[in-house]
C-alpha cells in the first residue's frame, strides 16, 4: 500500500507542474472505492492552485473547491502532457492545459472526491480523525506521547490506526520501532517518556529518510513520472524474514499483528 512517504513523493513530483493549469476534461473509468461526489463537467474550466497532502491523502486545491485523492492499496498517480490511451486499471484522467493527471489503481481501492472546502461534508469525513503530521513542526512529542498513554493496543497497532500521528503505514512502523529499540507488541500505554522520545525521533527519521529515496516500491507503486522508489532495499527489518539483523546479526522475526506482517529482531528489541 502506498504510505505517506509514497504520497508525498508523488506531491512533490506533481505539484509545481500543475500548480495554474486549467482542468479541460474529466474522464470516469470504473467505480472506485468512493463516488466522486461532483458532476465531472461542472469541473471543466477550473483552475489547479496547489496540491498538498493530509496523511495519506493529497488534496488539489482548486480555485472553486477541492479534490482529495487516495491510492488505496495499489494506486499511482502519472501527469503527463502525452500518456497513452486508458487501459483497464486507468479509472480517472484529469486533463488540463499542462497535461493529464491519471489514477491507475489495479484494485480500486482507491479514491477521487470533491468537496466545497476543507470543512464541507466529504472532507471532514475522510479527514477530520486524522492524528499529527509526523514531518511538520505541529508533531509534538508532549501531544505524541499522552497519545500513547491513552492506549492499551500494541504499539505497532496505534502507529497503524493514524489518530495519534497519521501516515506511519505497516513497512515505517516496523522500521521506526526498531530504530527506537521497541518490541512491536509492546502496549503502548507502558512506553515510558523517553522512550516515546526516542520513536517521535525514529518516526520523523524513517519517513524523512524515506522521502529522499523514492519512497517504497514493493507492487505497483511508483512516482508520477514512472520512476520507482528505493527505501526497500535498505531496510533494516521489513520484509527481511530469517535474515540476519543489520545490528546484531540475529535472525530477523516475523509475526501477524491485526492481519499485518510485522517484523521485528528479537534481541535489538527487547522490550
Amino acid at each position: 500500500m502506498p504510505e505517506l512517504p509514497e504520497v508525498e513523493v508523488t506531491r512533490l513530483g506533481l505539484a509545481d507542474r500543475i500548480a495554474g493549469a486549467r482542468i479541460e476534461s474529466v474522464r470516469l473509468g470504473k467505480p472506485l472505492r468512493w463516488t466522486l461526489a461532483a458532476d465531472p463537467a461542472a469541473l471543466i474550466g477550473r483552475t489547479v492552485r496547489a496540491v498538498r497532502r493530509r496523511g495519506k491523502y493529497l488534496l488539489v486545491d482548486l480555485d472553486d473547491g477541492l479534490l482529495l485523492m487516495h491510492l488505496g492499496m495499489s494506486g499511482s498517480l502519472r501527469f503527463d502532457l502525452d500518456l497513452p490511451a486508458p487501459g483497464p486499471h486507468d479509472h480517472f484522467d484529469l486533463v488540463t492545459s499542462r497535461g493529464t493527471l491519471r489514477l491507475n489503481d489495479p484494485r480500486r481501492f482507491g479514491a477521487v472526491v470533491y468537496a466545497e472546502s476543507e470543512i464541507s461534508p466529504p472532507a471532514v469525513k475522510l479527514l477530520g480523525g486524522l492524528g499529527m503530521e509526523p514531518l511538520e513542526a505541529s508533531f509534538d512529542v508532549e501531544r505524541f506521547y499522552q497519545g500513547l498513554r491513552r492506549r492499551k493496543a500494541p504499539i505497532k497497532q496505534v502507529l497503524l490506526a493514524g489518530d495519534v500521528v497519521v501516515g506511519v503505514g505497516n513497512i515505517y512502523a516496523s522500521e521506526a520501532l526498531f530504530l527506537a529499540g521497541i518490541r512491536p507488541s509492546l502496549s503502548a500505554a507502558r512506553i515510558s517518556r523517553p522512550r516515546a522520545v526516542r520513536l517521535h525521533s525514529a518516526v520523523q527519521e524513517i519517513l524523512a529518510r524515506a522521502v529522499e529515496r523514492g519512497g517504497s516500491t514493493l507492487r505497483d507503486f511508483a512516482h508520477v513520472d514512472g520512476q520507482s522508489g528505493y527505501f526497500q532495499l535498505e531496510a533494516s527489518v521489513y520484509g527481511r524474514t530469517g535474515e540476519p539483523c543489520r545490528v546484531c546479526a540475529t535472525p530477523v522475526r516475523q509475526i501477524r499483528q491485526g492481519q499485518r506482517s510485522t517484523y521485528f529482531c528479537p534481541i535489538c528489541q527487547k522490550y
